[in-house]
């Protein structure tokens, strides 16, 4: 048996978190389904509900089906409502959702609607509620819905002096259709379409104390990220700097005491870590992305700010597939990862696209996409920090 040795001063950060009686329960939102069910998105409503968003269809961005889903589980209820129709634009496939509820209990839902089915083709749309709604009816009563049109400042210049100081320090060998990419992707880096075109949610949004919204965005264009940025509660919407630093998309955004940001992202490129960046002005400019210690094998992953100031991260943790699902935990904002935990572990499925919130009870909601052979679903488990610091059994 191997003994693990934790430093009396971490054991002492989480000294409230440690002592807490360990929390895990786990559901399906719906039955095993035979269509296509992914990137989930979760928020708890001023009333005490979860809500869940998905999509839905015969396959992604080249399904013209595919449709944004949507179940509720009222508070204190022992299930999830049946699922609902949230959003379908009839002929264009409706692909990753976020949502969030500001500080005037709006909810807000976004998604890409996929114009020639392909992910560079796509513009995100946005939905809005007064209120989330209730049990009795299920979806929310839409208020106002809307497009989001960005305008980056042209960042061809940029983005070519970083594409190239990349090159310089990749291992030789690169495969001809590697080589073709990336002669396409020098050619789109200057033109008007791509930079405007093509820029999609994953994670959800991150409000700042001034209330500044920052929704982050990602292009498969060009693998790299942005943030939509509104200072007047959603009226309007501008574009941040690129997150550069070609092969980082789906940012989930954290913010340390001092105000500085941290993005971690996906990784989609070869580096088989996940990747990271940091902005000091609130996020609208942001250093080039570097490179974690965490793996990431080319799959989403989303985090949290808990309310003692830890912070908790939901990834796959390996370099190949995605059969593995891990939290860990930061007590130093992200400088080491000194607990982690497995929600799934297994040797075949797809456990990935985490979403996680903390709700008022100070619980930890986490919603992901679950592939087996059975057919596929989003599972629902509720954790508190007291579970992940006890580790794997």
């Amino acid at each position: 048996m191997t003994t693990r040795i934790i430093p009396l001063i971490a054991l002492m950060s989480c000294g409230a978190a440690w002592a807490a009686e360990p929390i895990h329960e786990a559901e399906f939102v719906f039955p095993l389904h035979h269509s296509h069910n992914h990137a989930p998105s979760i928020v708890e409503c001023p009333n005490g509900d979860l809500l869940v968003s998905w999509y839905r269809g015969s396959g992604e961005r080249k399904s013209d089906d595919v449709a944004v889903f949507g179940a509720r589980k009222a508070k204190d209820a022992g299930q999830w409502g049946a699922a609902f129709l949230m959003a379908d634009t009839p002929g264009f496939p409706d692909c990753n959702t976020c949502m969030m509820v500001d500080r005037h209990e709006r909810l807000w839902l976004f998604w890409p609607v996929i114009i020639a089915n392909s992910w560079e083709s796509c513009l995100t749309h946005y939905k809005v509620a007064v209120n989330c709604g209730t049990a009795d009816d299920s979806c929310p009563s839409w208020s106002h819905s809307g497009t989001m049109l960005l305008k980056p400042d042209d960042f061809e210049a940029e983005g070519l002096h970083v594409l190239d100081a990349q090159l310089k320090q990749a291992p030789p060998g690169y495969s001809e259709s590697r080589k073709e990419g990336l002669d396409r992707l020098r050619q789109r880096l200057g033109e008007k379409l791509y930079q405007r075109l093509g820029w999609q949610p994953r994670c959800k949004p991150t409000v700042l104390p001034s209330g500044r919204i920052l929704l982050p965005l990602y292009s498969d264009t060009y693998s790299i990220s942005i943030m939509a940025v509104s200072d007047d509660d959603g009226k309007s919407w501008y574009a941040s700097k690129p997150l550069l630093g070609f092969g980082n998309i789906q940012p989930a955004v954290l913010r340390r005491n001092d105000g500085s940001l941290v993005a971690y992202m996906r990784e989609n490129g070869v580096t088989e870590r996940i990747r990271i960046c940091e902005s000091k002005d609130d996020g609208i400019s942001w250093t080039v992305a570097g490179v974690s210690e965490l793996p990431n094998p080319g799959s989403g992953l989303d985090g949290v700010r808990l309310k003692n100031g830890h912070w908790l991260l939901v990834y796959n943790d390996t370099t190949e597939g995605r059969s593995s699902l891990a939290v860990s935990v930061s007590d130093d904002e992200g400088a080491t990862w000194r607990w982690t935990r497995h929600l799934e572990k297994h040797e075949s499925g797809q456990y990935h696209y985490p979403a996680v919130i903390q709700s008022r009870d100070d619980r930890i909601h986490i919603v992901y996409s679950y592939f087996v052979t059975g057919g596929k679903t989003m599972k629902h488990v509720v954790i508190n920090e007291a579970w992940v610091l006890r580790g794997d059994n």
